[in-house]
């Protein structure tokens, strides 16, 4: 049982899993261990009162929250302009990427929401290819009726990795 366990979590099948084959058999429950991540927060007021976090990263992966355009103070930055909102919103993520040590070269998939895609696809994928330039990470692009601010033209979660 003990080796299923230890395959089992060189899967990365979660500890959920890992506690149902402790139960099933005899690995006991003090034998496993809860996976133990790494946080990233840009230290802004509202991470805390919302509970949020801007990254976590386990096992070498990094799941990025949505970034979006606002300054290291938590005041929203470009209202109105999809390029400056875009690159705001690049340059979080890239301050998200620096907290771990990695680049941009280590975005695995990015999901971009994007509001009012008519006017603001064009003028988006200009910052956008400016910002991957040779790096092609898988790509979705959503367009959305409403974001968490009714400012925000914009909103970029990613996946990365660290090796």
């Amino acid at each position: 049982m003990r080796n299923t366990y230890n395959r089992l979590k060189s899967f990365g099948i979660g500890f959920v899993l890992a506690a149902f084959v402790a139960a099933a058999g005899n690995v006991k429950a003090q034998d496993i261990k809860a996976p133990t991540g790494k946080i990233y927060d840009h230290g802004v007021s509202w991470e805390k009162e919302f509970s949020v976090t801007q990254a976590y990263s386990i096992n070498g992966t990094i799941y990025i929250a949505g970034q979006f355009s606002h300054n290291m103070k938590g005041e929203f930055v470009g209202e109105g302009d999809i390029k400056a909102q875009a690159r705001q919103t690049f340059e979080n993520l890239d301050r998200v990427l620096a907290g771990y040590g990695i680049t941009k070269s280590n975005i695995a998939e990015l999901e971009i929401y994007l509001m009012d895609t008519t006017h603001n696809f064009e003028p988006f994928v200009e910052v956008y290819k400016g910002y991957v330039g040779t790096h092609r990470p898988a790509v979705t692009l959503i367009g959305v009726s409403g974001l968490a601010f009714p400012q925000q033209l914009v909103e970029i979660r990613a996946v990365a990795h660290s090796n």
